[in-house]
């Protein structure tokens, strides 16, 4: 591009794909390279340069909300492979959810008690310390332990929608962080309000997810990973039904709701914190450097 002007020197782990999109509608030839570990923006006309910049900032700050529509005609299989592959941890977690509801269905239950939170399945008063007893995996390795299809099914179902996304969104690293996080206290305060007794199951890291992906995109509008409304609505009113004791009576079974909450509330307020850091770090790169 000849006679070019610089617009945007971004974050290399920025997508400026949509951004692209948008300038193309606007008629602005534009090329977007990789250079020292940044991503480069040249536009062919120093004005064009200023104007790249309003729509970046813009689009930062939530202004503009730009989305790719892709092709419903695309090969689904084509589009299957990708979407598994950029969200490798959450396809970690269902496989592990699956293997633990395998274990519970034909494995001693010796293996099965010795996943779950409690060394001694006595529901007596023990302290944290007492009950993990040096077994410190007992903290997180309760999540993949599922005791029916329904429960296995709803579970893996919610953690591939919500996980991908944040995955896509937040990367590898921090999605297992994440789980690591949610799940340690959705486990912790499901044993602090329920005792040692047998107890399991991804709902604390779904509803953990779901607390992230609904409160850091109100603070970071551009991470596109908020849940719509009625979805929002369901799965908060299904935790209070189950709180309510609704649930037990109609013949479900006991519900964790302790870990629910615990997870839920954890999710909101790492999904704050990580949303809060973001528009921090996203505000010092984002003046263009003309």
């Amino acid at each position: 591009m000849q006679d070019s002007f610089q617009a945007l020197n971004v974050a290399l782990e920025e997508d400026l794909l949509p951004l692209s999109g948008l300038l193309h509608q606007h008629g602005i030839t534009h090329r977007i390279f990789e250079e020292g570990g940044r991503q480069i923006v040249l536009v062919g006309r120093e004005d064009q340069a200023q104007q790249v910049g309003n729509l970046y900032q813009a689009w930062r700050s939530g202004e503009v909300r730009l989305e790719l529509i892709r092709d419903a005609r695309q090969n689904t299989a084509t589009s299957v492979q990708p979407a598994v592959l950029s969200a490798p941890v959450t396809l970690a977690l269902i496989v592990l959810s699956i293997s633990g509801f395998l274990m519970y269905l034909y494995a001693p239950i010796s293996w099965v008690t010795g996943f779950s939170f409690s060394s001694s399945q006595i529901n007596v008063s023990q302290s944290l310390v007492q009950a993990i007893d040096g077994q410190y995996w007992r903290l997180i390795t309760p999540a993949f332990l599922h005791f029916g299809w329904l429960h296995i099914v709803f579970n893996c179902l919610w953690l591939w929608d919500l996980g991908r996304r944040i995955e896509q969104i937040m990367g590898h690293l921090n999605m297992f962080m994440l789980f690591l996080v949610i799940a340690l206290v959705s486990n912790t305060s499901q044993f602090a309000f329920g005792g040692g007794g047998l107890f399991g199951g991804m709902s604390g890291v779904v509803y953990g997810l779901l607390g992230f992906s609904w409160i850091a995109p109100q603070l970071q509008p551009a991470w596109p990973i908020q849940p719509p409304k009625a979805i929002m609505i369901f799965m908060v009113g299904w935790l209070f039904a189950c709180m309510s004791g609704l649930i037990e009576v109609l013949g479900f079974g006991a519900v964790a709701n302790a870990a629910h909450l615990g997870g839920l509330l954890c999710g909101g307020v790492v999904g704050a914190l990580f949303a809060v850091f973001s528009r921090l770090s996203s505000d010092k790169t984002a003046a263009p450097k003309i």
